[in-house]
């Protein structure tokens, strides 16, 4: 896929963040070649005046200002919320490189999600970081079924990326994320991981806008047994299905001592913190 490639200049790498667990987020790149056909981010089109297809551009940020040590200390910092910050345009323009090399002498902790291999590329500079964390992002050990979702990195290469994390002392976590209805089996997903894995998070397929009636269509054609039940919860609103799975996680991973949080309805988290005006975090 072709991908239309910008340069564009911002005021500050730093925004204020509305997540439920960061102060802060830098978002390195605008837009992401990974296409996840389920991509919340899609609605960053409203902001950016961008008319192309999402996943189809990307904008590199670029900064003068240097990012303020004294602002961040104490705090937590995430990379990246609306994009991938090692997504494949990071290994021609290091953008990620450079704001880690400027964060490792930060008083903060920092967050890092994404779903490519080129993570690896780092680990020199990872490992000097006093508090850090990196979730990879894996619902599914079929191929065939990531291919039809993204562009990112394979499911194997993945895996591979997070035992060569874990084997250099730093803090992994698979952030099983979206979970398919009746697709995304869980413990298979554990016990192929649970030697390389500090920490399991889980959250639930959101369905909106543009792309609720792609994702619904894709299951009708691709996995039509399941159809009713993709019926239930997101043209009815049962939550059935989601209390069920967030019970039987939670049996799951406390017989087993499995390290883990649900960020299930994370939309709500979102708007609870931003009424109550704090931070939320969803710990067992």
């Amino acid at each position: 896929m072709e991908i239309k490639e910008s340069i564009i200049e911002v005021k500050d790498y730093l925004t204020k963040s509305n997540l439920p667990a960061c102060d802060y987020v830098i978002n390195p790149y605008v837009g992401c070649p990974h296409a996840c056909r389920y991509c919340y981010a899609c609605f960053m089109k409203r902001f950016t005046g961008h008319a192309e297809e999402w996943g189809t551009f990307i904008d590199v940020k670029l900064c003068d200002k240097p990012i303020s040590l004294k602002k961040l200390a104490g705090k937590s910092v995430f990379l990246s919320s609306v994009t991938d910050c090692y997504n494949r345009f990071e290994e021609k323009y290091r953008i990620t490189r450079g704001i880690l090399e400027r964060l490792v002498d930060a008083d903060c902790s920092v967050g890092i999600s994404t779903k490519s291999k080129l993570i690896l590329r780092d680990i020199d500079l990872l490992k000097r970081f006093r508090s850090l964390r990196v979730s990879m992002s894996i619902n599914t050990l079929d191929e065939g079924f990531k291919n039809d979702m993204d562009n990112a990195s394979a499911i194997a290469e993945r895996l591979e990326a997070l035992k060569k994390l874990h084997e250099n002392g730093i803090y992994t976590i698979l952030f099983m994320s979206p979970i398919f209805p009746c697709i995304t089996d869980f413990k298979a997903i554990i016990e192929q991981t649970r030697g390389c894995i500090d920490e399991y998070w889980f959250e639930n397929l959101n369905l909106r806008g543009a792309y609720k009636q792609r994702i619904l269509d894709y299951i009708d054609e691709k996995y039509p047994q399941y159809s009713a039940e993709y019926e239930r919860i997101y043209n009815k609103g049962d939550k059935t299905y989601w209390a069920l799975l967030a019970k039987e996680i939670d049996e799951y991973c406390i017989s087993r001592q499995i390290r883990y949080k649900n960020y299930f309805y994370h939309e709500q988290l979102v708007k609870e913190k931003l009424q109550n005006g704090l931070k939320k975090e969803l710990t067992i």
